[in-house]
């Protein structure tokens, strides 16, 4: 089964291409989705409070997001604990989805961070869903309400563009509108159909 890392910087649209791919019928393994549901275990909320501070953590015991994005945005050694903490979880879970995926021709491994982390040791393609900065800056911005510097400092805490396309097996353009972007897909799951290990 082949495995491809789909990747790609904050607001680039690897949500929309992911599930362009489940319609197209692969298999589907999303981190972040794997990330919110670890968050909501009691053992975690407890690791991360006693990690982050009581800060991090609501009255109702979910974790207070806003928080913690302040928290580790001013502080790489508490990110670094945080990560410390998730990673090996959502890996685990990741490795579990793929068993139980094993039968598909191939998996799409959404990993926002794949090429700042180990995960991409997980995958034999590397798909980076790509859109200029700027492009990114505003779609962030009108999605999550935040300002431009907040967005900035989040794109200069990812892999540089330019590195990111380098690393690439393959890319999609995200910059145009959503015809052509279903025909990038359908192309690289009929490539992905072929490639199958």
């Amino acid at each position: 089964m082949l495995k491809v890392g789909l990747t790609g910087g904050i607001g680039s649209g690897k949500t929309t291409v992911s599930r362009l791919f489940e319609e197209a019928g692969a298999g589907i393994i999303d981190t972040d989705l794997i990330s919110h549901q670890l968050s909501q275990s009691l053992e975690i909320v407890q690791a991360i409070a006693t990690t982050l501070g009581e800060q991090a953590i609501n009255p109702d015991s979910s974790l207070n997001r806003a928080a913690i994005a302040e928290i580790i945005f001013d502080d790489n050694a508490k990110k670094q604990q945080l990560e410390a903490i998730l990673h090996p979880k959502i890996r685990q879970q990741v490795e579990l989805q793929l068993q139980q995926l094993h039968e598909n021709p191939y998996v799409i491994i959404v990993v926002p961070l794949l090429l700042e982390t180990d995960f991409h040791t997980l995958v034999d393609r590397v798909l980076v869903v790509d859109v200029p900065v700027d492009t990114q800056k505003q779609r962030v911005i009108q999605r999550d309400d935040r300002s431009e510097q907040q967005v900035q400092q989040i794109i200069d805490q990812q892999c540089d563009r330019d590195i990111r396309l380098q690393k690439a097996d393959d890319v999609i353009d995200n910059s145009v509108d959503l015809t052509q972007l279903q025909q990038q897909v359908t192309q690289l799951h009929q490539k992905y159909l072929h490639k199958q290990t």
